[in-house]
């Protein structure tokens, strides 16, 4: 392409590679997150997944090598599969997360080789989006079934603390109403990350339609403001925030099927910021003084 390596010679899409840093340091910020605040560990494997897709994404960019370009690609399925089985095996028999982790790597790999003899883009589009579909419209359904109290009583798949026949009736009003704010703050979220991704997706479905056109529409322009039609770019960090919301909303709803929403909070100061789940304060400082009083005894035990 004429547009290649303009910036330079050690990267052939300069935009589509460096968008791609928002990926590596979202991975960084969610892996630590998941590490400090004792995150289920499959979200950490699922930043590290999310990771990948930016690094490899960053390789093909700066290569257009085929290689990078099945890292690049392939790690989002591998990264979806993930979720998936996060989201169908939770609260489930053994037997049946055993089946559904058979079930996703046979899926992967089948989708892998048969991408692999196609090298088709559209089948990749596809297997990607239903699979991105399945993992969304389910969580739903468990945050809906499990949170919101009216539809507990008749379908809910988990038991809470608050539901116990001692509870009294103000405890059990107060965490209602507990149980509707937290569903209002991830309808929020997952409403919100929805609607970047599906931005990102219009865009960068736009540049591929009129590509032409938006490439002498830059022309025209030049830098450094054409740099603003780079719609791929622009599919890079709206997809890549989108996801980033995603897996935020999948910790948040974990701990509370977990019944332990009173022990961490969503933090999300304003709509522009990057949300994050952290653990309440009063039980930081109480985890703190029993890790640290639990060093004491070993320091004197050494002693």
């Amino acid at each position: 392409m004429i547009e290649d390596y303009y910036a330079t010679i050690y990267s052939a899409e300069i935009v589509n590679t460096l968008t791609n840093l928002l990926f590596i340091w979202l991975c960084i910020k969610g892996s630590r997150n998941c590490l400090k605040y004792d995150h289920d560990g499959v979200f950490l494997v699922a930043f590290l997944g999310y990771g990948a897709v930016g690094t490899g994404s960053f390789l093909f960019h700066s290569t257009l090598k085929y290689p990078m370009q099945l890292v690049d690609e392939l790690s989002m399925i591998y990264t979806t599969c993930l979720m998936c089985y996060a989201t169908f095996s939770f609260s489930r028999s053994r037997i049946f997360r055993q089946v559904l982790a058979f079930s996703l790597i046979f899926l992967s790999v089948f989708i892998t080789l048969y991408y692999h003899y196609l090298q088709d883009p559209d089948f990749h589009q596809n297997a990607f989006a239903l699979l991105t579909a399945t993992v969304l419209f389910r969580s739903m359904y468990v945050m809906e079934v499990n949170i919101r109290p009216s539809l507990r009583k008749i379908f809910a798949t988990t038991e809470l603390s608050h539901e116990h026949p001692d509870t009294s009736h103000s405890d059990r009003l107060a965490n209602e109403k507990r149980q509707y704010e937290i569903l209002k703050e991830m309808w929020l979220l997952v409403g919100l990350g929805l609607s970047i991704f599906l931005g990102g997706f219009g865009i960068w479905s736009l540049d591929n339609h009129y590509c032409s056109t938006v490439r002498r529409w830059r022309h025209e322009i030049g830098l450094p403001w054409g740099l603003l039609l780079e719609g791929h770019g622009w599919w890079h960090l709206m997809t890549g925030i989108g996801s980033y919301f995603y897996l935020v909303w999948g910790i948040w709803l974990r701990h509370c099927l977990n019944d332990r929403q009173d022990e961490y909070v969503l933090n999300w100061p304003h709509y522009f910021s990057l949300s994050e789940v952290i653990t309440r304060p009063e039980h930081s400082k109480i985890w703190n003084g029993k890790r640290n009083g639990h060093t004491k005894d070993e320091s004197r035990k050494s002693v």
